[in-house]
């Protein structure tokens, strides 16, 4: 595996994204390309970390917070109508 390939497979290993094969081949390259290697896995990492940080919380559809709220106003009702715990 050349350096490029293994900056490939390096990508995609920091997102969980290789096949167990895969891995194996990932590994051994790993190995032969020693520190080298590891700072670009490492590089990776902080591009992953600073990419997922980035993002911004998708935001709950109408439809789900009707769900929810019809939830709520279901136990609301349940607990309103059984009898009082002495």
């Amino acid at each position: 595996m050349s350096f490029e390939e293994f900056q490939n497979s390096a990508r995609l290993y920091v997102i969980g994204a290789l096949e167990p094969e895969e891995l194996q081949d990932f590994e051994a390259a790993r190995k032969v390309y020693g520190v080298a290697a590891e700072e670009f896995i490492n590089q990776c990492y902080s591009l992953h970390e600073a990419f997922a940080l980035s993002l911004k919380p998708a935001k709950a559809s109408a439809a789900i917070k009707d769900r929810l709220m019809a939830m709520v106003r279901e136990r609301n009702e349940r607990q309103s109508q059984s009898p009082p715990k002495s």
